[in-house]
């Protein structure tokens, strides 16, 4: 079956699959606010996730939803994160709401279960599909090998590690061949994409809601010390050892008078606890809490070499928390070295966070430049840039 393109139509009718929606990681905060972006407008907008909730069909206004239930047999990846190696069985409900739906394009965020279904009834129904590229799956496949290479000798773990990525590289971007359009949300990430696919690639960068992240929730006074936070996962791929070597460092400098605040949920979690026992570790926080958890902090510590963007880092420049950041991925495009905080190497981090500790006029320069810089980005301005890319597919 073909569904007219209508090509003139004014406002595309989309069906968006996301990798994740109702947990927390960068796809399900994109994805929610890309559907929250759908509704506000009044756009014809449909979006298919999977997790714990019955399978459902659910029309509201100009949004319909299709829950898609993941079963016992789901696999976990990471805290909330799971793969259902049975999830086509979803496939003919899938299909039957994309048919009634009838879209002009399908947007797919990456090769999970639902992504992959969801390129099939897109292929099946020859409706234009475009991908969004929102983790490094080649990357995070290398490091999660690296346990069951370690018994190897060092050369060959590399390589084997190295080969790995490259697998996962290619099989990823073939998937990503099949779209008309790519999204990718950093300069780097767009450049491999169409280097690997021969697809055009549009940058898709974040917003941020500058309300609810806010230096006006700080309720800290600065009395307990200076406070390093880190959001996100706590495993391997966000390099979260790195935080137990900076303390070791920042000590070895003679810093004494400051404290790890740490949310977030992960397998690295009993490592980090035995090594930082001064730290404060708070769970998974949302909403306000969460807020006021950035407000609170000094300095934002993110020493991931995976991210392709960074939520988090936005979110703490606009709580008024300058950020250092590496010089891999999408973070090191979100902050500005010197002035919103600093962009280092793994070795150089206690170095960049002991010259702003030690210097508290350079500190609120950035604590002043970082809040600007993330009043500057708003949701609207990058969704509205994906549906111009998608009208751009749609009159060929």
């Amino acid at each position: 079956m073909v569904f007219p393109s209508e090509s003139q139509r004014a406002v595309p009718r989309v069906a968006y699959f996301p990798d994740s929606f109702h947990e927390i990681n960068g796809v399900a905060h994109t994805s929610r606010h890309f559907e929250a972006y759908a509704r506000r407008h009044g756009l014809p907008f449909l979006c298919a996730r999977a997790g714990g909730r019955p399978t459902a069909v659910i029309e509201e206004g100009s949004l319909t939803t299709l829950e898609l239930r993941r079963g016992i047999f789901s696999v976990p990846l990471d805290k909330d994160l799971h793969l259902d190696p049975v999830f086509f069985r979803h496939l003919r409900v899938m299909d039957q709401t994309v048919r009634t739906f009838r879209p002009d394009i399908v947007h797919i965020t990456g090769p999970s279960d639902v992504g992959l279904m969801a390129a099939a009834v897109a292929i099946l129904n020859r409706i234009p599909m475009a991908a969004s590229w929102h983790t490094n799956v080649h990357e995070y496949a290398a490091k999660r090998s690296q346990w069951l290479l370690s018994s190897l000798p060092r050369g060959l773990a590399r390589a084997g590690a190295a080969g790995i990525e490259v697998f996962f590289l290619r099989l990823t971007s073939l998937l990503y061949s099949w779209a008309e359009v790519n999204f990718a949300p950093n300069e780097g990430l767009c450049r491999l994409l169409e280097r690997t696919t021969g697809r055009p690639c549009h940058l898709m960068q974040r917003g941020v809601d500058t309300e609810l992240f806010s230096p006006e929730k700080r309720t800290e006074t600065g009395a307990g010390g200076f406070v390093l936070g880190f959001v996100g996962r706590l495993s391997v791929e966000k390099n979260v050892a790195l935080l137990a070597q900076i303390q070791q460092e920042l000590e070895a400098r003679g810093l004494r008078d400051f404290r790890f605040r740490i949310v977030g949920q992960g397998q690295e979690e009993a490592w980090l606890r035995e090594r930082l026992p001064r730290a404060e570790f708070t769970g998974v926080l949302r909403g306000e809490a969460l807020a006021r958890a950035y407000a609170d902090m000094d300095l934002f510590v993110f020493p991931s070499h995976t991210d392709t963007f960074g939520n988090v880092v936005l979110e703490a420049l606009a709580s008024g928390v300058p950020a250092v950041v590496t010089r891999d991925g999408g973070p090191c495009s979100i902050v500005r070295d010197g002035e919103t905080g600093r962009v280092a190497e793994d070795g150089e981090f206690a170095g960049a966070i002991a010259g702003i500790v030690g210097n508290p006029e350079r500190h609120a320069r950035m604590r002043q430049a970082a809040r600007a810089y993330a009043l500057t980005a708003s949701w609207d301005a990058v969704f509205d840039k994906v549906y111009d890319a998608y009208r751009g597919v749609l009159r060929g």
